[in-house]
């Protein structure tokens, strides 16, 4: 009987929490006494797992804006995620594999969608550039290219997993509840066709093992314990028709160990680096990244995705777009969205029209999708203005042309899952989107004579906040008066 495989994702992520006006973080009193609530996480989850060495045996994917604040704010702990991506020379007897058993290809480490945003809700145009910014992120930051992303929110369709297989993308990890088979055994890797010869393996985690790290503290309090009256039974069951090892996934927010939970590190620790000496668990701790690789020959079974689902909302993706029932009043959600998409039509719509004015007329949404280089730090803008830009535009074309690019990196921020996620506006989360909204719509309107600042907190009139009871228009003014900004 082949051995049961345990592999560990942890999704880390923080959203964007940067003024965009000024780039400091202001600080954020809940979080004390820690200054703002990336560096209160940092202590207690991402340092304490970077230095307990639990990144090297686990799978992770590290959100680009939390990337960011880390290579800043904690360049040790950054160097030691993408150090994790390619571990050392780690013990054998549990299975898990030397340096030298690493295809070169593979690593730890898994890309993800760069601003966080609710990819089956956004455009083919800007799914792709969410994409293509997450992966060229990734491999600016770990020196390789991404084999696994991973969707914001697990959010997925059919049109967004083909984009990732046409990016070279060839894994991803979903919920077991977004399998299009209910019955579904998730302890094994599946390949979805996706029409045109496009193919991607997926694993769906464990529901149940994956739900109790999560939400039953109970459940983790001993580490032997949960190997052994939780994670050996699910695997008990031996290979699978095809000799295939079961493989059970656990999928959960990196957060979780330490933040969200006290003490979880400790857990993880044990979990997957056992010391010498206790009894056999009967499963081995094994890569993700090397689970879903396909054997030769022996093709993983076929499985289908219901489409326009996610891992943290049963209803779809109406947490992010209209009135989930798992929010009280949700009814500012709809109207938002619809605020956004406007405005996001009429930034593309004069950007796209300046853009072509230009000396050379350079394509707008090509040079969007390679700036982010610029955001990254990898190509300085004067050098990235000077090659989309025939020899003849003047230091004035490039500034315009830089300010449009500016103003699509926020128009594509102000998307981000977390202004839609909790259950009032006037949290600091929908604010910020709105500050990342605001930033876009003053650029376009200064450089195109436009007033798409004027018609978008008219829209936002029609949302309001339930504990508050007024309206967008007067949340957005809050947001910037608390940093500085005039109204409008």
């Amino acid at each position: 009987m082949s051995r049961g495989r345990l592999a560990i994702h942890g999704h880390f992520y923080q959203p964007e929490r940067r003024d965009p006006f000024s780039g400091r973080l202001p600080a954020q009193p809940a979080a004390a006494p820690y200054h703002d609530w990336n560096a209160r996480v940092d202590a207690e989850c991402y340092r304490p797992n970077a230095e307990r060495g639990n990144l090297e045996r686990i799978s992770f994917d590290l959100g680009p804006t939390l990337a960011t604040w880390l290579a800043t704010a904690d360049p040790e702990v950054q160097a030691r995620f993408v150090a994790s991506d390619r571990p050392g020379s780690a013990p054998t007897a549990d299975g898990w594999p030397t340096a030298d058993g690493w295809p070169p290809e593979i690593g730890n480490a898994m890309a993800q969608g760069y601003h966080h945003a609710i990819l089956p809700l956004a455009s083919l145009r800007d799914r792709r550039t969410e994409v293509r910014w997450g992966l060229r992120d990734f491999r600016l930051r770990f020196g390789r290219p991404a084999a696994g992303l991973w969707l914001p929110e697990t959010a997925v369709d059919g049109p967004t997993l083909r984009i990732l297989a046409e990016e070279g993308v060839r894994y991803t990890i979903l919920a077991p509840w977004q399998a299009a088979d209910p019955s579904m055994d998730t302890r094994r890797p599946y390949r979805l066709e996706l029409g045109g010869d496009r193919r991607l393996t997926v694993v769906f985690y464990d529901g149940d093992l994956s739900g109790l790290v999560s939400f039953d503290p109970d459940a983790t309090a001993d580490a032997d314990r949960f190997a052994r009256e939780r994670v050996a039974p699910r695997l008990a069951a031996g290979p699978a028709a095809d000799g295939a090892s079961p493989l059970a996934v656990v999928a959960t927010d990196g957060e979780l160990y330490g933040h969200h939970q006290k003490f979880r590190d400790l857990f993880l620790e044990h979990l997957v680096r056992p010391p010498a000496g206790e009894p056999d668990r009967g499963f081995d701790i094994v890569p993700l990244a090397l689970a879903v690789q396909e054997p030769p020959g022996v093709p993983f079974p076929v499985a289908r995705v219901r489409d326009r689902t996610s891992w943290s909302c049963h209803h779809g993706v109406l947490r992010w777009c209209a009135e989930c029932p798992d929010a009280a009043d949700g009814r500012w959600k709809g109207p938002l969205r619809a605020a956004m998409d406007r405005l996001a039509g009429g930034i593309d719509a004069a950007s796209d029209a300046l853009a072509r004015s230009l000396p050379g007329g350079p394509d707008l949404w090509a040079a969007r999708d390679a700036y982010v280089d610029v955001v990254s730090g990898a190509e300085p803008a004067a050098a990235f203005g000077a090659r989309w830009l025939a020899g003849s535009a003047t230091a004035g074309d490039q500034q315009t042309f830089l300010d449009l690019l500016e103003a699509q990196r926020w128009r594509l921020a102000m998307f981000a899952s977390d202004g839609w996620f909790w259950d009032d506006p006037v949290r600091g989360e929908t604010k910020h989107v709105l500050l990342c909204a605001a930033r876009a719509a003053r650029t376009v309107d200064r450089l195109a004579g436009a007033s798409l600042e004027r018609r978008f907190v008219e829209d936002l009139r029609l949302l309001g906040s339930p504990s508050r009871r007024v309206d967008g228009a007067t949340i957005y003014r809050e947001a910037l008066a608390e940093v500085g900004q005039p109204a409008p």
